[in-house]
């Protein structure tokens, strides 16, 4: 596509030229992207920082974890995908949806409800419930799929493409933290046995993303909604927290992880999670300076290894 627009604005001019949209502001050329998945992107950076800020998410990342919390999060979890799977299998053959219609690949309540069974025993369902956070985001899924379909997307974005990215880590955090099974029971939800490649699957869901007939309202409209979606989770973080606060000391599950990451020892900057997120982020200093104290002994040059195979995959959710 190379149809060229030009237009004069108060401020500066603009030139569209097919994936992006190049302003001159003040004799400063900035380059506005109009693909979709480039416009969420940009769109959610500051909620998406707000939201790996969260006390709750940061405990998780330092292998901080109570069962009890994280049992909640699961249950949060399901509730919510449960209400966006249904609404995405029910809007399947509408044309801003269709082409994101990936059930096998990324469905996740079956796996959530798995994992609950685990924790709370057969009479899971008699044991869960909506909490008030959790309702209002289930409650705002279910009212644009009626109403307004196309904003959708914004949530599978924001969960689906998270989930394959940071996730992965989250995982292995979770179950060494908590010592789980090495078989996986409990952390189902973090499993996507339809998809053979992660980076692979990531980059065709972009692409069916920016193939999609919108207009630019549109556009905006699902990056708007995607912003809301990170406030919906941060607001659940909230409760999670104000719950974590009601346990004792001694519930808390935090053990050393151990094995191809390394001893965390309750420091967020050796999650490989994190240095991902700073190596994208243009920490390179930070990243330097971990290499070279890791190559210090031979303990250090094996988990940097294993951190540089960790980063490989994750650094692309954080340059989207």
């Amino acid at each position: 596509m190379s149809a060229m627009r030009t237009e004069d604005a108060a401020d500066g001019k603009s030139t569209a030229n097919g994936g992006g949209v190049v302003c001159q502001e003040g004799g400063v050329t900035v380059l506005r992207p109009t693909d979709l998945s480039e416009m969420l992107a940009a769109g959610t950076k500051e909620v998406h920082e707000k939201a790996e800020n969260t006390e709750f998410v940061k405990d998780f990342l330092r292998g901080r974890i109570r069962k009890e919390l994280f049992k909640l999060g699961h249950v949060a979890l399901y509730f919510t995908y449960s209400a966006m799977e249904e609404e995405m299998e029910r809007n399947k053959e509408h044309p801003d949806l269709a082409a994101l219609y990936f059930p096998h690949e990324l469905h996740r309540r079956d796996a959530l409800a798995r994992d609950l069974q685990y924790f709370y025993g057969e009479d899971w369902q008699d044991q869960i419930s909506h909490s008030p956070a959790t309702q209002r985001y289930v409650e705002r899924i279910q009212q644009i799929g009626r109403d307004q379909p196309a904003l959708l997307v914004a949530h599978a974005y924001t969960r689906y493409m998270g989930d394959l990215s940071g996730g992965q880590v989250l995982r292995k955090v979770a179950q060494r933290a908590m010592k789980l099974p090495p078989t996986g029971e409990g952390l189902n939800f973090y499993q996507f046995d339809g998809i053979h490649s992660a980076k692979a699957f990531k980059q065709l869901y972009r692409s069916r993303m920016n193939e999609l007939e919108l207009d630019s309202h549109t556009k905006q409209k699902i990056v708007e909604e995607a912003v809301l979606a990170f406030q919906f989770n941060m607001e659940i973080f909230g409760e999670l927290e104000e719950v974590g606060k009601s346990l004792q000391d001694d519930v808390l599950d935090a053990a050393p992880v151990h094995g191809a990451h390394g001893e965390m020892q309750g420091d967020i900057s050796q999650c490989p999670y994190y240095a991902a997120k700073m190596a994208a982020s243009g920490g390179s200093s930070y990243i330097c300076q971990m290499a070279m104290s890791m190559l210090k002994n031979p303990s250090g040059q094996v988990i940097l290894a294993a951190w540089i195979a960790a980063l490989a995959g994750l650094a692309a959710w954080y340059l989207m």
